[in-house]
């Protein structure tokens, strides 16, 4: 055989191991990406959507930077995401008002941008860390409706090419988005069973979970819980008196009003009746203290109002109790209780001092 003949078939066996080579790479990407796709179609919530969206994507891909934008007017998923312990627990996600800036940044086709990464254009979307060199920008669409976009950032600027891997990143895009959805339609469904069908506040169910949880988060961190129990005075006189339709607004107003004082991160519930409880996490005692006595002075300084020229002032008594790390112990179960009991008491106490103010057991 002739030196040429040799050279050519050493070359074309070198292009087949390569074109081998590629195809075990792109059959090796395509299972990670299926395996991925499971992963996030299977979320069993939010948080666990999220951890496969930020932090799998990342490592999955090799990727330096994963970021998401997430429209949400409403405050519906930072407030789940609060109900859940978890407001802080994702510096990669950002969440928007209006999705106005984001929907003109697609444009009419609503397709991936790749490419260069430029300041002006994806400062606000790639806002941890150093920028990266190259970005991928995927419209996360439900009903062909923007909700939000995904971020993928790499040190690599060939990385992401305008034109390049468009389908792939279509499918990525969508696999997200489908999870996005499923994932706060559950969280939905749990909200439900755990909410005051009459309030919109959430129900004693709840109260009690996320009490044990934020238990756990004092003996974790340190850092104080505070509990407060509210009771509406004479609301009894106000069902006998005004029927129990107006007592039912009363309670709607309260807790409303009470909210209103609240940050995301504190739980509220109708504990039961008339009475509601409230946890301000990482709450010292003169902090709750300014709380409550907000609270208070919002429920008693503006007359609810029952149609025509008829108002109805009423006031609250607030009990009020703290957690410290050195009283949690090895039970927190126990832990709970007696801070539950302690606020008890002093709504209690609060009642027996003349009611509309607020005490704290010593």
């Amino acid at each position: 055989m002739s030196k040429e003949l040799l050279d050519e078939n050493k070359d074309l066996r070198r292009r087949l191991t390569a074109v081998m080579a590629n195809a075990r790479h792109n059959e090796e990407r395509l299972r990670r990406f299926h395996e991925q796709e499971l992963r996030l179609l299977s979320a069993s919530g939010l948080i666990d959507l999220l951890r496969h969206a930020l932090v799998g994507h990342r490592q999955v891909f090799g990727l330096e930077t994963v970021t998401m934008t997430l429209i949400d007017p409403e405050y519906e998923m930072q407030r789940l995401l609060a109900d859940l312990g978890c407001s802080d627990g994702f510096p990669e996600l950002r969440f928007i008002d209006s999705g106005t800036e984001l929907a003109a940044f697609f444009g009419a086709a609503q397709l991936p941008k790749l490419g260069g990464y430029r300041a002006e254009q994806h400062g606000a979307l790639f806002h941890l860390g150093p920028p990266p060199a190259s970005v991928a920008v995927l419209p996360l669409l439900r009903q062909r409706h923007l909700i939000g976009s995904l971020n993928l950032g790499s040190i690599e600027e060939g990385r992401f090419i305008p034109g390049s891997a468009t389908d792939f990143l279509e499918r990525l895009g969508a696999v997200v988005a489908i999870g996005v959805e499923n994932a706060m339609n559950h969280e939905r469904l749990k909200h439900i069973g755990l909410t005051d069908a009459l309030t919109g506040v959430h129900n004693r169910r709840y109260f009690d979970r996320r009490l044990i949880e934020e238990v756990e988060r004092v003996q974790r961190t340190g850092q104080p819980l505070s509990c407060l129990f509210l009771d509406v005075d004479h609301f009894k006189k106000v069902n006998d008196t005004y029927g129990h339709q107006v007592g039912d607004r009363v309670l709607q107003e309260v807790a409303a009003r009470i909210k209103a004082q609240l940050r995301l991160s504190d739980a509220l519930g109708r504990y039961g009746g008339e009475e509601f409880a409230a946890l301000l996490v990482q709450t010292d005692a003169e902090q709750a203290l300014d709380i409550a006595e907000r609270i208070r002075a919002g429920i008693a300084a503006e007359p609810f109002r029952l149609g025509g020229d008829h108002n109805l002032v009423v006031t609250m008594s607030v009990g009020m109790s703290i957690l410290g790390a050195a009283d949690c112990g090895a039970d927190l179960q126990a832990a709970a209780e007696r801070l539950v009991a302690q606020a008890d008491e002093a709504v209690y106490k609060a009642k027996q001092g003349g009611r509309n103010r607020v005490e704290r057991t010593e």
